[in-house]
Parts: C-alpha cells; structure tokens; sequence
C-alpha cells in the first residue's frame, strides 16, 4: 500500500503539489481581498466596477507575490535565475489578471454574489496559471533534467 501511495506520489507529484500550492494561494490572496474589503468598503457583497477592481488588484499581487516563490521552490522546483523567470511569471499572471477582473465585473453585473463570483473566477484563473506556468515560465526544468 505504501508502496503505491509512493508511486502514485512520484507520477503525479507536479500536480499534487500544484494543487496545494494553489490552494495556499488561493487562502493567501482572497484574504487579502476580503480583508481589503472590510477595511476599504465597509465589507460590500456586492462592489462597484471601481471597488471591484481595487478588490481584484490586491487579490492578484498578493496571489502572485506568493505563488511566484512557493511554485518555483515546491512545484516546479525551478534553479533557473530569478531575473529571467520572474518577468514571465509576472507577464503570465497578468494575462488572468486581466479574466480575473473581465469574470467578476460580468458576473456582479448580472447580479451574482461576490463571494460566488469570486468562486468561479478562481477556478478559471488557478488552470490559466498552471498552464501559463507549466508551458512558458518553468518548462526548463523538464528540458534539463531530461539531457
């Protein structure tokens, strides 16, 4: 049993990993949202397009000021220099920065809760950065580590 949990560890390690990074940075980011909004909207569940986008900017530097560290060191377990590597983190992460804010202006434009808004757009965004991030920041690491 051991065994298999170990070679079930070992095949899907990269994901696994993923998906526990981006859960702590997915608690890491909406607190800061949520913590923004109690201290700068009083607390809204449902923002205006201007609060929104205040919401959806500190949720997203906070999101990748996180994720840039903890994806280099645990999931992709990248040694390339940071100065080439954080540009195109950065830049990726714009690019759902940018489904972040078009998902929940349309979605609490038509009426959906924030917190349910929010929901949604992580979803989207947690597989736009895998894939971001797996094809264009860190795809190095496989290249070398298979020569």
């Amino acid at each position: 049993m051991i065994d298999k949990i170990k070679e079930l560890w070992h095949k899907y390690e990269e994901i696994i990993a993923y998906l526990i990074v981006g859960g702590l940075t997915t608690v890491v980011s909406w607190a800061a949202k949520f913590i923004a909004n109690a201290l700068l909207f009083d607390n809204t569940m449902y923002p205006t397009p201007m609060e929104n986008f205040a919401l959806s900017a500190i949720n997203w530097t906070a999101g990748v000021i996180f994720a840039y560290f903890t994806n280099r060191k645990f999931v992709f377990k990248s040694h390339e220099p940071m100065l080439q590597e954080a540009p195109k983190f950065v830049l990726s992460r714009v690019s759902t920065l940018i489904l972040d804010i078009v998902v929940m202006q349309v979605l609490t434009a038509v009426g959906v809760n924030l917190l349910v808004a929010t929901l949604i757009s992580a979803v989207l965004v947690i597989v736009g950065n895998y894939v971001f991030s797996k094809l264009f920041v860190f795809h190095g690491k496989k290249e070398k580590e298979q020569e």
